[in-house]
């Protein structure tokens, strides 16, 4: 409490009334939008570390958010999946293919999926991730959970300093994309699509140009396959890209994480079992890239967290970037 009580001192008035708001349906259990926080198990805590996450958040979330500096050449990549006990992160069904149907709509879940998107410059998704959402979804923070709307707002703006929502980014060679969609058509929601030449005259002939706050960048693209390394710079030489969240679809994070350019990943274990058929084959957290075990990638803990029957876990790359002063403690 006396933590809460300075920081909230040291933030102003602007800070008190987001804390009394939240205390509202932390107090309330019957309101819509309460949520249980989420209970640390296990963390690895950088020492001298400043708090940084705002103490609502730090309490929905059970602790701190820190990342490591980004390099000069490209953006520090995390990414964000959930998947049920036996690896399917997608049941592929129209209209049952997102990712609520695996988590169940959990809480937790989407409030860390809010927290990262809050966290981050820009938030990456393939174009068949685009199609399997709803229409009106936008790759905000507020979208997934409303939970910590005006919170994620004030931690955004107030702790990180970044006014603008995340760049929405958008990968298809084709260019095959529904441009209907709210991503594309929300006052102050930036997209950038990402295609190849060819894609990229396939949206121009869709009317792309008439959308004011979407871009249109054509890469090249051996194989019909868009370097992920060619993407990143680009996205931090021109837009600024320190953090990138990485939403999927499975085949595109299977790509960064095979060229070695994923450093952390977020993973919500949902307690259900999809199971998979020959004619149900459903996708796990990596499609189209298979590794020896002599070339498999390995990860280490970073927090394991726990709420209800659902685990969040976060893995740091052995070869990102992280403090050598990093410590484990349960």
């Amino acid at each position: 409490m006396a933590m809460t009580e300075a920081y909230n001192e040291q933030r102003g008035p602007e800070f008190r009334l987001i804390i009394r708001h939240v205390r509202v349906y932390r107090e309330e259990p019957d309101l819509e939008f309460f949520m249980e926080p989420i209970r640390t198990l296990l963390e690895s805590k950088a020492v001298g570390a400043s708090p940084l996450l705002p103490p609502e958040l730090h309490h929905l979330y059970g602790g701190d958010l820190h990342f490591p500096e980004a390099s000069d050449s490209r953006p520090y990549v995390i990414g964000n999946f959930v998947e049920t006990l036996d690896g399917v992160v997608s049941y592929q069904i129209p209209g049952k293919s997102g990712g609520g149907e695996i988590s169940g709509h959990d809480d937790g879940d989407r409030f860390v999926m809010g927290l990262l998107r809050a966290s981050a410059d820009a938030v990456m998704i393939a174009s068949g991730t685009l199609h399997a959402t709803a229409p009106e979804h936008l790759w905000i923070p507020g979208s997934v959970s409303p939970i910590g709307t005006e919170s994620y707002a004030f931690y955004r703006r107030r702790e990180l300093g970044k006014s603008e929502m995340p760049l929405t980014v958008i990968v298809t060679s084709s260019g095959a994309v529904d441009l209907d969609r709210a991503v594309f058509r929300t006052p102050g929601v930036r997209a950038l699509i990402i295609t190849t030449e060819r894609g990229r005259d396939r949206l121009e002939r869709s009317g792309v140009e008439r959308l004011g706050t979407t871009e249109v960048n054509a890469m090249a693209a051996p194989c019909n396959r868009i370097e992920p390394l060619s993407m990143l710079k680009f996205l931090r030489a021109k837009y600024g890209v320190h953090l990138l969240l990485h939403e999927g679809g499975p085949t595109l994070f299977g790509q960064f994480v095979a060229d070695g350019l994923v450093d952390e990943l977020f993973l919500t274990v949902a307690p259900q079992i999809a199971g998979r058929s020959a004619k149900r084959p459903r996708p796990a957290l990596i499609q189209g890239t298979g590794f020896l075990p002599e070339t498999a990638p390995w990860l280490r803990i970073v927090s394991l967290k726990q709420r209800g029957d659902h685990l969040y876990l976060r893995y740091r790359s052995a070869t990102a970037q992280c403090s050598k002063d990093d410590d484990v403690s349960a």
